[in-house]
């Protein structure tokens, strides 16, 4: 493995003994990766494409929860793809990971169409200008839709899943109506919504969505996901995505 950059740290993912290089002032995976890696389902021999993938921390999940044949990255900031591809070295996963830097609106163009059975994102939640304050910095480009819109990243799973392939998504919830308007436009039908909850008294905050490539209209709303029994402390559930 390459040495470190200045600034990196390399964490541990409980999860067959895989790491992933980060770096804090840069953008570092949260919550909302780990219960898409939980949520996403990928049947043996399956091909996985990561959109907007940051330092690859989805393919490698999905590639020590399941048994998918291979799993592929794409990240348009420079720095963010090194980390990925390092990542994915330092767990010797060069033959089962491969990272790609490349713009989500160009996908189609970096991929054969309908060539993947699942594609999954953590796109930026937020709309240009809501709170942004810096658009060029690292974590500006991966909260905010500064270089990719939530139709950009539909247009292009669309694209790029066979028919029948499944798209898995993970965004805030107020933006739900807007979500389901956007896959059902792309021929993408949702046909799996659970809502995930800070507290179980709270109102929720991350919804996580699977929808079909050229499917059926029928969705089923899932039991919903609590993260916290109390302060500090995770459900089951958590712990077990985790891997604790």
């Amino acid at each position: 493995m390459k040495a470190l950059r200045k600034g990196e740290r390399v964490d541990d993912l409980h999860r067959n003994g895989y790491k992933i290089i980060q770096h804090p002032e840069r953008f570092c995976f949260g919550m909302d990766a780990v219960l898409l890696s939980g949520f996403a389902q990928v049947k043996k021999g399956e091909k996985v494409l990561d959109l907007g993938t940051g330092t690859g921390i989805i393919p490698i999940l999905l590639e020590a929860k399941t048994e998918g044949e291979h799993f592929t990255g794409l990240e348009i900031q420079e720095e963010s793809a090194d980390m990925a591809r390092r990542s994915a070295a330092l767990n010797g996963l060069e033959e089962k990971v491969s990272i790609v830097q490349g713009d989500i609106r160009q996908a189609p163009e970096l991929f054969p169409l309908a060539s993947f059975d699942v594609v999954t994102s953590n796109p930026p939640y937020m709309n240009v200008g809501y709170g942004l304050k810096n658009p060029d910095s690292a974590k500006a480009i991966a909260r905010h839709e500064v270089l990719c819109t939530l139709e950009d990243v539909v247009r292009a799973a669309a694209k790029l899943l066979k028919v029948g392939g499944r798209f898995y998504l993970v965004h805030r919830p107020h933006r739900l109506i807007e979500i389901i308007g956007a896959l059902q436009g792309m021929e993408l039908e949702p046909k799996r919504i659970k809502m995930v909850h800070p507290f179980l008294e709270k109102e929720a905050n991350m919804v996580l969505i699977e929808a079909v490539r050229k499917g059926r209209s029928m969705v089923k709303v899932e039991p919903p996901l609590v993260v916290y029994r109390e302060p500090g402390v995770y459900t089951p559930e958590i712990y077990d995505l985790y891997g604790y």
